[in-house]
């Protein structure tokens, strides 16, 4: 996720996507749209943007190496791109570091929920889990079947681990009269560190290996 560096202006509570538009580019790209409701996201340090454009180089070298051995498959690996939730309207989206979504049909269309395959959030040290938290219901809630975590190290400028999430298909077995706080979740499916491994594997949403010497911020 991302650290605000401009000063933040005194918006109203809710807006809509129109209304953002209209916003200077530089306050505009700080702020998500959650049901209309303005939250301000963090632009992290150095470290953060690198990690965010090594883990899209990567994903994006396995992605055209899986289409090339696929029959009609087609996929796209973005960074910092908008997520749209239902299917009209833009006044309820998140902006996940990196993502990877299916093709679409024309150019410059908007991504919604529907059309991506994994999200994925680079967790500056700076991040509380509440806040972590609150975007994985989000997109466990619509449904994307990956989310992946990326954990800078709090004193070096390295990746200390990656977690990859999968979205579980129902609820577990709750004691009588006690109803989950989301109706979807993610479980964790995966967790790689330089310490333990040498690269990252794993078989979803396409084949991805990915050296940790890749990932050398």
């Amino acid at each position: 996720m991302k650290n605000a560096h401009h000063q933040r202006p005194d918006l109203p509570e809710f807006m809509t996507w129109e209304e953002l538009e209209q916003l200077p580019a530089e306050v505009a790209g700080q702020i998500e749209l959650w049901d209309g409701r303005v939250v301000w996201t963090r632009r992290g340090p150095g470290e953060h943007q690198e990690a965010s454009n090594l883990l899209w180089s990567t994903l994006r070298r396995d992605a055209e190496r899986a289409m090339d051995n696929a029959h009609g498959e087609c996929w796209r690996v973005r960074t910092e791109t908008n997520v749209f939730f239902g299917q009209h309207g833009k006044s309820d989206f998140v902006t996940p570091d990196f993502m990877i979504h299916r093709c679409l049909d024309k150019a410059y269309a908007h991504v919604r929920a529907d059309d991506a395959l994994l999200v994925g959030e680079v967790l500056s040290p700076s991040n509380t889990a509440a806040e972590m938290e609150a975007k994985r219901a989000r997109y466990a809630a619509a449904g994307i079947p990956w989310y992946w975590e990326v954990t800078l190290h709090p004193r070096r400028s390295e990746i200390a681990y990656v977690q990859a999430y999968g979205l579980a298909s129902g609820t577990g077995v709750l004691p009588a009269g006690v109803s989950p706080l989301h109706k979807a979740n993610y479980l964790l499916a995966g967790t790689w560190s330089p310490a333990d491994s040498s690269e990252i594997t794993i078989d979803f949403p396409f084949p991805i290996t990915i050296p940790w010497s890749d990932l050398s911020l």
